[in-house]
Order: C-alpha cells, then sequence, then structure tokens
C-alpha cells in the first residue's frame, strides 16, 4: 500500500475495554518424541506459555526438569501468543466480530497488553544417545526475540534468536540427554517500526501480540557428527528445453572438535551423485555434488515445469546422505523443477517476465496470512485451489513470507510467487529517510533473513523473483548486501529493486509502478493510459472495497455497524481498515453505489448493488490487462490487491476471510478463462484473449446487444478465428447503436471449431457514461465529474428460475452438477443469479466451493450447466440455493 498511508502506522495496540477471561484450559500435552535415527527432523508439536508476569522463575528454573505448567496455556508448535490464547479460548466471543479485537487484553491484573516476554516450554523425549550423535535445535525464525534455554542451560540468547525469518542451528547435544528434556524460550515482544519481524498497516488492524512467538515452528534433529543442510539444485534449461543441466549443492557442517572425512551419496532426478569431503574441526563447507567425473547431472528431455494453464507442473527430487566411518551421519532432501526464469524490461521501461522463453502477462493477487499467523494446512490448501478456480497465475507476498508448505503448494499447481519484503515499518524505515538508521544488529539480522529465505525459495519452480524493496527500493548499503547475499546463496532469479518505480544500482531499475487507485473507480478507469491503468507491470492494485455476501457481513458486523453501512457513508468501519486509515470509511464506494445503482433501501439491498458493482470492477481490471498484453503500450503484469485477508473486511479481497466466494471472485475468474471473450470500455472491440500456449482455430465470437426489456437491438457473428496461444487479438467493433433503453446489454459468446461453448460474458452498460476527473487524482483514487446510470436495473420485474441437481462423489468431494434455467415464460433476464450449496435445507454453506461458473445472467429460455466441488461432510442432503439481482431464493435437492 502507498507510503503516504502507511507511514502514519500507529504507535500501538490500545485497549478500549478489558475482556474478562474464561477459566484456564484444563489440558497439558505429551511430551515431544524425537526419533531415534540420524537424519531426523522433528518439530516441537505442542508448547505450554505464560506471561512472565505469572511465570517470573528464571529460565534455568523454568526449563529444568520437573517445573510444574499447571496454570500455563497449552498450545500448538507454531502458535504465537494470540493464537494460543484464542486456543485456549481465553476471550469472550469471537474476536473477529464486530470491534471486539478492540477489548483484547491479556487477563492479568497487572493489564499489562502484551509488553512483557512471554514463555514457551516444551517436553521432549530423546533417544539414548549413541557414540557421534549430536542433537540440534532449529528455530525457523522467533518474533521478535527469544532467548533459549534447555535443562537448566541457557544455548541461546535473544541477541543471536532474533527476527522473523532467520534459521537457526543450535548445538544442544552437551545439555541433554537420553529421556526427559524440557526446552524454553523466553520470548521478547518487539515493535514492527523497531525490530525485523512482521509488521500490519491498513490491511486490518494490528494484532495485540505483534505477532510475538516461533511462528514458523521449532525442530530437534538427531545427526551424526556431519550434519547436512540446504540442498540446492540450480537448473539451467536449453533454449529448445531439450536438456537440462543440473549443478547440486549441499551444505556439510562438522560438529566435532576433530576432523572428519565423509561421503556424500544420492540421487538427483533418479541419477546418482557423490562427493567425499573433509571437514576439519567446526568446518562448514558448501559441496557441490557430481556424477563421476561430470562437475553435474545431464537431463535429456527433462520434465518441463510450466505455470498454470500454460503446461504441467512436474516435480522431481533430490536425496542425500552424509556417511562418516561406515555409519549414516545425516540426510537431506529438496524437490525441485525444471524451468528457466528470465525477466528484462521492455522499451518502455516495463518488467516482462519470460518463462521457458514465453513472454507472458503476470496476473495475480497480494497474499495476507491469517492475522494470528495461525498455521491450518486445510485451510492453506483451500485457498490455493480458489487461486487455481480464479485462473490467476500469481501470487505476490509483500512480506509476511510463508513457510515451505506454501511454496510447495505453489509448485504442485503451478502458481508463480513474486516474494519480498514489506513496507512501512523497520524494514522499509532505512529507505523512507534515504539514509541507514539500522545498527549492526538490524544488518546481522537482514542478512540471515535474507540467507534464510534465499534457500528456502530457490528450489521451488513457482518463485520467480525477489522484491528487495516495496513501496521504496533499499538504500545503497542495503541493496548491496540483499544482493550480494542472494548470489552468495546461488540465487538465480530476477532480483527487483521495489514494487514502484525506482532503482538500485545492483538490480536496475524496477520496471514496476505503483500508481493507483486502492479506492474506488469505474470499470473504464482501467482502458485509460494514465496512473494505475493497463499498461505496464503494477504491483498492486484494485477499486478498493469489497463487500461480502450478506450472510458475512451479518456474521463480521454487529447490528448497528450493519445499518451504519448501508445508511452513513461517512461511518467508520472497523472491518474496512485500521482506524487512522483513509480507508476507514467507504464514502467513495458508497457514493458511486448510490449514484450508479440508486440508494440503497437495506442492508440487503446494499449488498446485492455491492455484488454487481464488485463483479462489474474487477473483471474490467484483468480484462483490461488481457486487451493490452500485445499493445504497443503493453501491460505486462497486474497484482490486484489483494488476493485475500488476514481477518474479516470491506476492503481488498477477491475472497472473503470465509472462503465464500462473491462478486469480485466470479468477476476476476470470468476474465482469467483460459480462453475468453471481451469487450473494451474504450474502442467499443470485441475480443478473444488466449492464455494457453495452444493455439486455437476456427473460433467463432457471436455477440447481441440487448435493451432491458430483451429485445436485441443488434447481432453479428464472427467465424473462421484464428488465435495464437499467449495473444489477444480484436475480432469486431461494435458500432453505434439507435434506441438502447438507459441500461442495455452486451451478450458475448465464443465457441470453438467443434461447437461446444469456450467462454460466455454479459455486460450491463449504462447510455450515460462515468466520466473521469483526471486533473484531480491522487495516489488512491481518481474522482468522477458524472457517474454512469444503473438505476433502471431497479425496475426490471421479477424473473423466474428452475433448478435440477445431481450429485456424486469423488474421493473426499462432493460433486454437484447443477442445470440453471430461465424458463420462456419468465417476464425478464434473470441478472447476476448467484448459486450456492447449503448442507440441508436450513444448514451452513458447503464451503470452500470450487464453481464452474457462477453469478450469472440469462435470458428467458436460456440454461447452463454448471458445476461445483466441496468437502464431503456428515449425510446432510446437499441443497442448492439459488438467488439473484431480481430473483427470489429458490432451493434444488438432487434429482
Amino acid at each position: 500500500m502507498h507510503t503516504t498511508l502507511r507511514s502514519a502506522v500507529t504507535a500501538a495496540f490500545v485497549a478500549c475495554l478489558a475482556v474478562a477471561p474464561v477459566a484456564m484450559a484444563a489440558t497439558t500435552y505429551a511430551d515431544t518424541r524425537v526419533a531415534a535415527d540420524a537424519g531426523t527432523v522433528t518439530p516441537i508439536s505442542r508448547w505450554h506459555i505464560q506471561d512472565v508476569a505469572k511465570a517470573p522463575q528464571d529460565g534455568a528454573a523454568i526449563s529444568a526438569s520437573g517445573f510444574a505448567t499447571k496454570e500455563w496455556y497449552p498450545v500448538t508448535g507454531r502458535a504465537t501468543v494470540m493464537a494460543g490464547l484464542l486456543e485456549n479460548d481465553v476471550f469472550k466471543g469471537d474476536v473477529f466480530h464486530s470491534d471486539n479485537l478492540r477489548a483484547v487484553q491479556v487477563p492479568d491484573a497487572s493489564g499489562n497488553l502484551f509488553v512483557t516476554p512471554w514463555w514457551y516450554r516444551a517436553g521432549v523425549v530423546l533417544p539414548k544417545a549413541g557414540a557421534g550423535r549430536h542433537t540440534l535445535l532449529r528455530t525457523h525464525g522467533i518474533i521478535a526475540s527469544a532467548d533459549v534455554w534447555v535443562n537448566g542451560k541457557q544455548v541461546a540468547d535473544h541477541a543471536d534468536v532474533a527476527g522473523a525469518y532467520p534459521v537457526r542451528d543450535i548445538d544442544i547435544t552437551q545439555a541433554v540427554h537420553g529421556g526427559a528434556n524440557a526446552v524454553a524460550l523466553k520470548v521478547y515482544p518487539g515493535d514492527p517500526r523497531m525490530v525485523l519481524s512482521i509488521g500490519w498497516v491498513d490491511w486490518n488492524p494490528t494484532p495485540p501480540d505483534n505477532n510475538m512467538g516461533p511462528w514458523r515452528g521449532v525442530d530437534i534433529l538427531q545427526t551424526g557428527p556431519v550434519a547436512l543442510s540446504a540442498p540446492h539444485v540450480a537448473t539451467t534449461l536449453s533454449a529448445d528445453l531439450k536438456q537440462a543441466t543440473l549443478a547440486t549443492t549441499v551444505t556439510a557442517r562438522n560438529l566435532d572438535s576433530v576432523a572428519h572425512d565423509a561421503t556424500l551419496s544420492g540421487t538427483v532426478a533418479d541419477k546418482p551423485i557423490q562427493q567425499t569431503v573433509h571437514l576439519g574441526s567446526g568446518e562448514t563447507k558448501v559441496v557441490s555434488l557430481a556424477t563421476g567425473a561430470s562437475p553435474s547431472v545431464v537431463l535429456d528431455n527433462p520434465k518441463v515445469w510450466w505455470p498454470i494453464g500454460m503446461g504441467g507442473h512436474p516435480l522431481y527430487d533430490m536425496k542425500v546422505s552424509a556417511t562418516v566411518d561406515g555409519a549414516t551421519s545425516d540426510r537431506a532432501a529438496t524437490t525441485f523443477g525444471v524451468r528457466r526464469v528470465e525477466s528484462a524490461l521492455t522499451r518502455q521501461g516495463y518488467r516482462q517476465f519470460t518463462i521457458n522463453g514465453k513472454p507472458l502477462l503476470i496476473r495475480g493477487g497480494g497474499w495476507a496470512p491469517d492475522m494470528f499467523l495461525r498455521d491450518d494446512p486445510a485451510r492453506m490448501e483451500a485457498e490455493f485451489s480458489y487461486v487455481v478456480n480464479l485462473g490467476i497465475n500469481t501470487i505476490r507476498s509483500e512480506g509476511k513470507l510463508e513457510n515451505d508448505r506454501f511454496y510447495d503448494l505453489a509448485d504442485r499447481n503451478g502458481i508463480m510467487v513474486l516474494a519480498g519484503w514489506e513496507c512501512c515499518d523497520k524494514w522499509e524505515a532505512a529507505a523512507k529517510t534515504g539514509g541507514l538508521p539500522w545498527n549492526d544488529a538490524d544488518m546481522r539480522v537482514a542478512q540471515a533473513s535474507m540467507e534464510s529465505e534465499a534457500r528456502l525459495l530457490r528450489n521451488h519452480p513457482s518463485v520467480i523473483g525477489f522484491f528487495i524493496g516495496s513501496d521504496h527500493a533499499p538504500p545503497p548499503a542495503l541493496s548491496k548486501m540483499y544482493t550480494d547475499t542472494l548470489h552468495a546463496e546461488g540465487w538465480t532469479l530476477p532480483i527487483i529493486s521495489a514494487a514502484v518505480p525506482e532503482g538500485t544500482p545492483e538490480a536496475g531499475l524496477s520496471g514496476t509502478k505503483m500508481a493507483g487507485p486502492y479506492d474506488w473507480i469505474p470499470p473504464s478507469y482501467w482502458y485509460a493510459d494514465k496512473f494505475g491503468a493497463a499498461f505496464g507491470f503494477d504491483s498492486e492494485v484494485s477499486a478498493g472495497a469489497v463487500i461480502p455476501r450478506l450472510e458475512d457481513v451479518q456474521r463480521m458486523l454487529s447490528v448497528q455497524e450493519q445499518e451504519a453501512l448501508w445508511k452513513y457513508p461517512e461511518t467508520r468501519q472497523f472491518h474496512a481498515s485500521a482506524d487512522w486509515s483513509t480507508f476507514a470509511v467507504l464514502t467513495p464506494f458508497d457514493t458511486a453505489l448510490a449514484k450508479r445503482y440508486g440508494a440503497p433501501k437495506g442492508l440487503e439491498d446494499y449488498v446485492a448493488k455491492a455484488q454487481l458493482d464488485n463483479y462489474d470492477g474487477v473483471r474490467a481490471q484483468f480484462e483490461a490487462f488481457n486487451a493490452r498484453m500485445g499493445a504497443a503500450n503493453p501491460a505486462t503484469g497486474v497484482i490486484y490487491w489483494m488476493l485475500n485477508n488476514a481477518w474479516p473486511s470491506l476492503h481488498w479481497h477477491l475472497y472473503d476471510y470465509y472462503l465464500n466466494p462473491a462478486g469480485a471472485y466470479y468477476g476476476a475468474k470470468k476474465a482469467n478463462e483460459p480462453v475468453h471473450i471481451q469487450y473494451s470500455y474504450d474502442s467499443r472491440a470485441v475480443m478473444v484473449v488466449n492464455h494457453t500456449l495452444e493455439d486455437r482455430h476456427g473460433l467463432v465470437a457471436s455477440l447481441k446487444v440487448r435493451n432491458l426489456d430483451g429485445s436485441v437491438r443488434f447481432e453479428k457473428q464472427v467465424a473462421g478465428i484464428d488465435l495464437q496461444g499467449n495473444h489477444a487479438q480484436a475480432v469486431l467493433d461494435l458500432p453505434a447503436v439507435t434506441g438502447l433503453s438507459p441500461v442495455y446489454f452486451i451478450e458475448l459468446t465464443l465457441a470453438g471449431a467443434d461447437g461446444k461453448q469456450a467462454s460466455r460474458n454479459v455486460y450491463w452498460l449504462s447510455t450515460r457514461p462515468d466520466k473521469l476527473d483526471w486533473a484531480k487524482s491522487n495516489w488512491y483514487l481518481t474522482p468522477l465529474t458524472q457517474y454512469g446510470d444503473f438505476t433502471a436495473l431497479a425496475s426490471l420485474p421479477r424473473a423466474t428460475h428452475t433448478l435440477r441437481v445431481s450429485t456424486a462423489r469423488e474421493g473426499d468431494e462432493e460433486v454437484a452438477t447443477v442445470t440453471l434455467s430461465v424458463p420462456a415464460s419468465s417476464p425478464a433476464v434473470a441478472v447476476q443469479e448467484h448459486l450456492s450449496i447449503r448442507r440441508g435445507a436450513k444448514g451452513d454453506l458447503a464451503l470452500p466451493v470450487r464453481w464452474t461458473d457462477n453469478d450469472v445472467t440469462l435470458w428467458p429460455g436460456q440454461s447452463v450447466v454448471l458445476t461445483a466441488r466441496y468437502p464431503a461432510q456428515g449425510n446432510a442432503a446437499a441443497v442448492v440455493e439459488v438467488s439473484g439481482w431480481n430473483t427470489a431464493a429458490t432451493q434444488g435437492t438432487k434429482h
């Protein structure tokens, strides 16, 4: 988000009302049992946590055998303090409802608000140690820092175990023994403006605890005298994609005080690799592994990894073990993909990515984790299924970088990832002043963070670049450190100076823009040639407010907030943005909604109109970039701000926190069809778009212009269209049409040579155009001097519809096939018919759900067959529910 806003980050979380705690959870967790074999990694699965105000003993006592944690909170292995308290139902009610989060306070008589350290304590059962056995404790980042104690001994200081991202291996062999052991972390709080952790700005309120804790978890490693880490496969793919060269390395560390010879052997892509290495006392080496006399492995006709829509996403394995004195000492493994990523600037200075020699339009969204950083594998998998269903190809992570599972899912699903550091807190403090207000400790944490992230990301074929700056490029010392560190870790992917049009000597000009808007603008905005319109590479941009479905609005807002949402546009909404933010009010969105669609008559009417607007606006954003992908002033990338939300929100998402797809989702899904037909607001051209690499021949495009009463005022068909892969082209121009109603429709269809429909797209347009006041634009919106008039939509008669439903079980999913029809006798078109699935007539929504299409518009006599996939659960019969702009809700069950 724009620096002008983000620089005003609030000084601290202030609670306005203390929440009485519920009874302390009595549950205790069993100790983590560590596997006996060398080369094993065992995550600490459970902790007990407590505020130092209630546990004032020192680390020696707390980490001693037998220390009682009866009054402590049992939590999962990756819980932040706030996440752990939520696990234990410490706070009354839903902290995400209304403004309950304001009232969050640690149940402590002193009234402290997460300003003191917290203890994390875990029991660990180790196997009996054999000769040469070592035990390592691996932290994957601590927010903000931690002292580490084992069995009464301090093994690391918070000055060394600091930062959200550095991976640290601590040899605790001398502190542990076979049987029961105790590990304790004294986790220190930290303001993200002052330490290199994770910060939140205007996406949502700042978590009360600032995410303190071992958020990526802590592992216990068993190894022999030589430990392995950071396996790496650097791939070089030939221009014809017929041959790949694999350069494999692994880091070997001698943990002993005497020298050792280690034989490293394994496989990469099922081909043998081996190397013998001599390591002096305590020595660490990056070892290159080879096949015979060759320094690398060559694959002929490799299985090439492609982004979604362009091909498959195959992965290979690398496995290596270290043998010392005839015994296995350690093991390491990774997956990787074979692909070639290149990035350069166009002659206009725009960043253009090329994958395996094919330039492509980056179409993505900005990622947000849960605001308490709760680890939920099932939810993450569901979110990736939505990304695939949406048809977008990229996720941008501006800070808040995820764990390995996130990138594994991206690899398997063909979703490209643009990672990078975040803005507006300590990470970018140096860039804002143009200087370097960091001390040596900050530089060490930043470098360790960059090293660890490079090692985490470099093998994943989904990762295509790293932003070393966000709203500003880093100053010279940081830029050099970041780029030198990346190169030292074998990084071969693009390094991007910033998400704004700035540059650094090492990475060059960014080739990106961050020109807004972030608030409401009409669909026609995207077809202009100014600011955030569809040209160049736009690193974050959208029309702002996105209103969830009615049931979610009612779930997240109080009755008073629901009334204010539709009645009082100037009211600040806690679920719109941070209180101090420009975006805490929805005034531009609400004003446009009332002027274009008519003043809301109630909450249901407001939400219905918002769905029309969100669908129309989000579709236009992606379609405009589609249209310009090969233009003279080309569009090369767009990141919708944002993909998802960290909590229930009225702003910036393609799907809401409850995973309930609404208008914005289906507008984006429509625009990002693999083969698509669309209307251009500027030129009135009808265009066809092909995001696949397969050329299409003999396509047939059809256009109908319909009045509000359904009468056809103009129609045309163009046959024999040849459409290259990865290409967009105009196929016909819509002439001026007379006799149009104030609101009219454009219905587009695209069929293949076999007659099967490939795309269908319906627009509602006004004879009164939106007029933008470009001269008064600012960084987050462009005002209007005239709004389009869609109020006539309210005069549509009630349409009728029918449903036929069949269901089938496929593995862990149910598949519903729905035939939605508008009978010829219907008095009117059925606008934006929305389908959902309930578990029983009055049951909960079946979520997550993936429809082939939704929010469809049909005229009398038309029907469409849609399918939905959702998790199988229980015995309640699936009930399909459909409701629309001008239709009553109807339910259909299996026939």
